[in-house]
Formats: structure tokens, C-alpha cells, sequence
């Protein structure tokens, strides 16, 4: 099915179940639905669930402009309104969390409970070693100019393929902006304004968003605990995949029994 909003057909997928509770599910940054579909078979039975698909990934197109993480907010925003998804319980991965965070602690949604898993939202700070990449990309950059014209794309793309990141470089053109633009916004500052129940889940062996941040969440989210995991990375929801669904019914089984 597909939700039409701000130029995007946003696609999304419901798993009917009347008079239940409804969840949710916002997925990391370049995953899609399908990557959540052995959880979903564990609580379809207990909620009504909904998950979509980001522009540019799965079945929804990107469109012709460049995003910000306020306009992917506003995206889930208006789709909650026109399809009555009512004060849900939202499990959000990586990038979902970033959305989750803006939702609660910026536009004051509604959420009674949220369940971040290796949540993204927490700008690092630079080490000495990344700022003197950056200086250094900046200034090769600049040879460019004593190239000859037919040389000079070339020479940025392999510039760019040596000092990029793997999620960078592997996106097209279209979407390069927009991934700059998400990376870029440090959402700590709303932690503190989001008053729904939150439990955190961190892989220990997370490189991506590591234990650090989850931390960080915990320390400024009122009303939230923080569980780490071992033997997994950034997805924990498939490393230790039993193991999170335990956890998760855990802490849900009063809300449906």
C-alpha cells in the first residue's frame, strides 16, 4: 500500500489486527521492511502493525529534492493523522530512532512507548585523526583545478571513494545530500523533552551507533532504561534475535494479556 505525502508515495505494509494495540516499526537507515518481518511474525498476534519503506529504499521512489530528517519526520507525521495510527508503540532501529526522537522530544506526538534498537541521533565528536582527514580530503580537493577538465570527475570520485564512507558512497548521487544532511543533525539537544517510556537496546559490539550513545539517551530520557547485549553489533534484532523478542515481550505482556 502506498501513503502519498510532501511528493512522496511512501509505501508501507499493515498487518490487520482489530481491536488490538498498534505498533510501530520504523527501520535503520538503507533496510527496509523485509528486514523486520521474523518480529513482525512474533507480535502480529498482539498488535495491529504497520512498517514502511524510506524514500529511496524497498518500494518507495526518492523524490527529486533533497530531505532533512524534519521532512522524514513530518512524513510518518501525516501519515499517523490520515490513517488514525493512534498513540502506537514504536520500535524504531538507527535511523528510525532518529525519527522517534524528533516525533517525541520536537513535534510532541503522542507515544506512550518506544523501544530504540542501536539508535542513531547522537553526533560524535571528531577525533584529531578524522579532523585531519577532513582538512586533508578538503585540500586535495583543490588539485583538481591543476588538473586537466577531462581528469577532473575521475579524480573526485576516487577521492571520494578513499575518504567517503561505505554507506556514503554506495548511495546514488540523488541521495548523497540528503544523507549529509541527516549525519549532520545532532539530536541530543530533544532528548530531555520526550516524556514517552523508552527502553534502549544496544548491541555491545555496535560500531556504528556504539553503547556510548545509548548511554547518553539513558542519562536524558527521563522515563528510560538501557539494556546491552553481547556477541551482537548494530543489528541486534537479527544477532541475538530470540533473545530481543524475549526481551520485548518482557517488557509489552502487560499491555496485552
Amino acid at each position: 500500500m502506498y501513503y502519498k505525502t510532501n511528493g512522496v508515495k511512501l509505501y508501507y505494509e499493515k498487518f490487520e489486527n482489530k481491536n488490538k494495540p498498534t505498533m510501530l516499526i520504523l527501520p535503520g537507515w538503507g533496510n527496509t521492511r523485509k528486514s523486520f518481518y521474523n518480529l513482525i511474525n512474533v507480535f502480529k498476534n498482539y498488535y495491529e502493525i504497520y512498517i514502511i519503506d524510506y524514500p529511496g529504499f524497498g518500494n518507495t521512489k526518492f523524490p527529486n529534492k533533497n530531505l532533512t530528517i524534519y521532512d522524514y519526520a513530518e512524513m510518518i507525521i501525516d501519515m499517523m493523522k490520515d490513517l488514525k495510527i493512534n498513540n502506537p508503540l514504536i520500535i524504531a532501529h538507527s535511523f528510525g530512532g532518529r525519527i522517534a526522537i524528533l516525533l517525541t522530544g520536537y513535534y510532541k506526538v503522542k507515544i506512550e512507548k518506544m523501544i530504540f534498537l542501536d539508535t542513531a541521533g547522537i553526533k560524535p565528536r571528531k577525533s584529531f585523526k578524522q579532523i585531519f582527514r577532513t582538512y586533508l580530503y578538503k585540500a586535495l580537493k583543490k588539485i583538481k583545478f591543476l588538473l586537466p577538465k577531462r581528469y577532473r570527475n575521475l579524480y573526485l570520485k576516487k577521492l571520494m571513494l578513499k575518504f567517503g564512507s561505505k554507506d556514503y558512497n554506495n548511495l546514488p548521487n540523488s541521495m548523497k545530500t540528503t544523507f549529509r544532511n541527516i549525519v549532520n543533525e545532532d539530536l541530543k539537544m530533544y532528548l530531555p523533552a520526550i516524556s514517552s517510556e523508552v527502553l534502549i537496546i544496544f548491541g555491545k559490539n555496535d560500531l556504528d551507533t556504539p553503547v556510548s550513545d545509548g548511554k547518553i539517551m539513558n542519562n536524558k530520557i527521563k522515563n528510560s532504561a538501557l539494556i546491552t547485549i553481547p556477541n551482537c553489533g548494530h543489528f541486534c534484532y537479527i544477532d541475538q534475535f530470540y533473545l530481543i523478542c524475549d526481551i520485548i515481550y518482557e517488557y509489552l505482556k502487560e499491555d496485552f494479556i
